[in-house]
């Protein structure tokens, strides 16, 4: 068993999680994905442990990747149709350097087996111990990002629904602001747009870790998206289906004028 992989050879849910294989499927497909790896349950526990080797092995590995990092759960029984333990599991952004992920990872698992986590387990009828693994990238300093629905998950209408801030989309996944709103139907036409309430912008720091920016007020009812860019997200959007099938939960960004994609899943239905 490979413990630590390219990202684009993430293959197997029970190794790496259902998060580093739908990201590895979609590199794999030539969707806009950042470019990471994928480490294995085990390797996260022996290194969340204080295994020196097993830390040794992760800064041996990914010390080929460009930093700083965004660090992320995959926990084996994450993201599926009816429980996606979205804001359950830790998110480390901005790890500046190789030699300070062991410590990001020991974080993660731990997040994974606090109190919160575990009752959240239970009730969505999981009572195993989780097995988390964790999918390592080059992090982006987007100019905007945020969420999109390829079926709206409130009124299950056919169309797509976007929400956008300034900065990284921590800002609008942790409810910090009242996000931009948009709304797209099947051919990619708007049907709404409605200015959200943007008072900070989540950005990395030089030195590791983020800071919450108080934006300008020109910035606070301002759109974060123009035509051409709603347009891109609806393209990315039909893609994403193409791959993974309909009603999927998009996370992205832009970062110097490209769009990426940084999640893809299944729109949670129940349990959550």
């Amino acid at each position: 068993m490979s413990r630590i992989v390219p990202l684009r050879a993430a293959v197997d849910v029970a190794i790496h999680g259902a998060k580093a294989v739908g990201l590895g499927q979609a590199l794999r497909d030539g969707l806009p994905v950042p470019d990471g790896f994928a480490l294995s349950g085990p390797l996260v526990e022996a290194v969340a442990a204080g295994d020196e080797d097993a830390e040794a092995e992760v800064i041996a590995a990914v010390a080929a990747l460009a930093a700083p990092f965004a660090v992320r759960s995959s926990a084996i029984d994450e993201d599926g149709e009816a429980s996606s333990f979205a804001g359950q599991h830790l998110t480390l952004l901005n790890v500046a350097t190789a030699q300070a992920l062991p410590e990001a990872l020991r974080e993660i698992w731990w997040s994974a087996n606090s109190d919160a986590a575990i009752t959240y387990r239970q009730k969505v009828g999981r009572f195993s111990r989780p097995s988390v693994a964790v999918v390592v990238q080059t992090l982006l300093a987007p100019e905007t990002a945020g969420v999109l629905f390829t079926r709206n998950p409130v009124t299950g209408a056919d169309e797509r629904l976007i929400e956008a801030s300034w900065g990284l989309g921590e800002a609008v996944v942790a409810g910090l602001v009242i996000p931009d709103h948009f709304l797209l139907d099947r051919e990619g036409r708007v049907r709404e747009r409605r200015p959200g309430y943007k008072t900070v912008a989540i950005r990395p720091l030089a030195s590791g870790g983020t800071v919450e920016e108080t934006l300008p007020p020109q910035q606070v009812e301002r759109l974060c998206l123009d035509d051409a860019q709603l347009a891109e997200l609806h393209a990315l959007a039909l893609r994403c289906e193409a791959v993974h099938g309909p009603d999927r939960d998009l996370e992205w960004a832009f970062a110097e004028g490209r769009l990426h994609l940084l999640q893809c899943r299944a729109i949670t239905t129940s349990g959550s």
